[in-house]
């Protein structure tokens, strides 16, 4: 099943989003570590892209990594595209959402995370929203 495309001018995207939104979502910036509001947020429910709704990630892949931002160790089927960062001097995998190809952040692989994948996907928390499971709350 392939995700939806969501496609916009940078004035309409300016026009939903928060100057940050805006910064981080459609121009790759990062929120300073530990500054977002998910990061130590324990919800049960689905992360969702803040910019276009997509659902991204369930609670129940997420877990506390230390590192300043929400870390999950898997994306929903679907939901994230890989594709090779090299900004700022390195190489990393940058992660978007599939639908609007918004900025989440970059997963690192085999850092010894007691996790399925040991993957580490460091989401900054303004690319996201919270929907609760109403049935769990």
């Amino acid at each position: 099943m392939s995700t939806p495309k969501v496609e916009k001018s940078d004035s309409e995207w300016r026009l939903i989003l928060s100057p940050e939104q805006f910064r981080i979502l459609r121009q790759k910036g990062t929120e300073a570590p530990g500054t977002g509001q998910y990061e130590k947020y324990e919800g049960q429910g689905i992360y969702t892209c803040a910019g276009c709704g997509t659902p991204l990630y369930k609670s129940t892949t997420k877990f506390d990594s230390g590192c300043g931002w929400p870390a999950f160790f898997d994306a929903i089927p679907g939901a994230v595209i890989r594709q090779e960062d090299r900004s700022r001097g390195m190489t990393r995998t940058e992660i978007t959402c599939a639908a609007c190809g918004g900025h989440l952040g970059h997963v690192f692989k085999g850092e010894g995370f007691s996790t399925p994948t040991d993957e580490r996907h460091c989401v900054n928390s303004v690319s996201l929203n919270f929907a609760e499971d109403k049935d769990k709350a």
